[in-house]
């Protein structure tokens, strides 16, 4: 029998509960939320922003609030990944320090990209924390760093596949390949406001001491700050920090 802990905090309770309400109602609004949990409305409306910035809900057309990609994601291995944000942190801190922008750790988990860590800048607009937030790996910067690491036939398999409903439209794929070949030319990959608006990033894939991707690292900047001449400064002190860090993964062989 489970009884409720005598140190609960009603927030995060009532956080929970939302998230169970998503995921066996599969939409909600605000009022609804409110009533359930016997809350006041701007209440319910914080909880459940709190959830859309960390991917649990999005807002419909109706403004209804329904299961976000977070709810759906598949599980990520646990205890490398851990390893790999121990190893990189220090490497973040150092690299955000140097370009006094957000710099994010993210792993691709199919067709996805997870955010594992997040070092944000100290500047008064920047990018936030990103931790926990999953993106289409083909629109992400890391993303597409690390789907450039795969063969033309892995490719296929996660974006051509036989169901015509799981397929990226042609003109997408096209698109992807045309970034993907770039990407293998040029070591890094860009996102300009492809996945959030005013927002814009440049990633670069970390290898392990065999060789093999483990993750990416990207410069997430406000589109305004990411001009094409500062790029190329990015990518250098970017490609600095992926060599430092991959001299550090080389001695970690579990990862």
């Amino acid at each position: 029998m489970k009884n409720k802990p005598s140190y609960a905090l009603t927030s995060v309770d009532n956080a929970l509960l939302l998230l169970q309400m998503l995921r066996d109602q599969g939409g909600l609004r605000v009022s609804e939320a409110a009533e359930e949990l016997g809350i006041a409305r701007s209440t319910a409306h914080r909880l459940l922003s709190m959830l859309v910035y960390r991917d649990f809900a999005i807002q419909d057309d109706r403004r209804t609030y329904v299961p976000g990609p977070a709810l759906a994601a598949n599980q990520v291995a646990g205890h490398p990944n851990q390893q790999l944000r121990k190893a990189l942190h220090p490497h973040m801190d150092a690299l955000c320090e140097r370009v006094q922008e957000t710099v994010n750790l993210m792993v691709r988990v199919g067709t996805q990209t997870r955010f594992l860590a997040s070092v944000e800048s100290t500047q008064v607009l920047h990018v936030g924390d990103r931790r926990g937030t999953i993106l289409p790996a083909h629109l992400s910067s890391g993303g597409k760093a690390l789907l450039a690491e795969l063969e033309r036939a892995q490719l296929e398999q996660l974006y051509r596949p036989g169901e015509p409903d799981r397929q990226l439209p042609e003109r997408e794929w096209k698109t992807l390949l045309r970034e993907l070949k770039a990407a293998r030319e040029t070591g890094y990959a860009l996102n300009r406001e492809r996945t959030e608006d005013g927002v814009a990033a440049v990633g670069m894939c970390v290898h392990d001491g065999s060789g093999e991707p483990v993750g990416a690292l990207s410069i997430a900047a406000p589109a305004a700050r990411f001009a094409p001449k500062r790029i190329p400064v990015l990518v250098r002190e970017m490609r600095a920090a992926v060599a430092r860090a991959e001299i550090d993964l080389e001695s970690l062989p579990d990862l």
